[in-house]
């Protein structure tokens, strides 16, 4: 298991856009993807998982990656969010 804090820079938080971007990316790897945020845990493979999270600007999540590619998956996921 893997896993790395990122504060949310998006104006707008994980609004549709860049949550589908997220699970979008998720979705290509075999690890399981969790964020965790407000003691809540949410599937980074969902798009309403990761809506129901309401994440805003400046929140602090935590993406945790398990399984066999879980260091690539936790890097590529920690660039999506860095671009939105």
């Amino acid at each position: 298991m893997v896993s790395e804090r990122i504060v949310i820079e998006n104006h707008m938080g994980l609004h549709l856009r860049p949550a589908g971007e997220l699970c979008k990316k998720a979705m290509e790897y075999e690890s399981k993807i969790m964020i965790h945020f407000r003691d809540r845990e949410f599937n980074a493979k969902s798009v309403l998982g990761v809506l129901s999270a309401c994440i805003q600007q400046s929140d602090e999540i935590e993406l945790v990656c398990s399984g066999p590619d879980e260091v690539e998956a936790l890097k590529a996921l920690v660039e999506v969010l860095r671009e939105e």
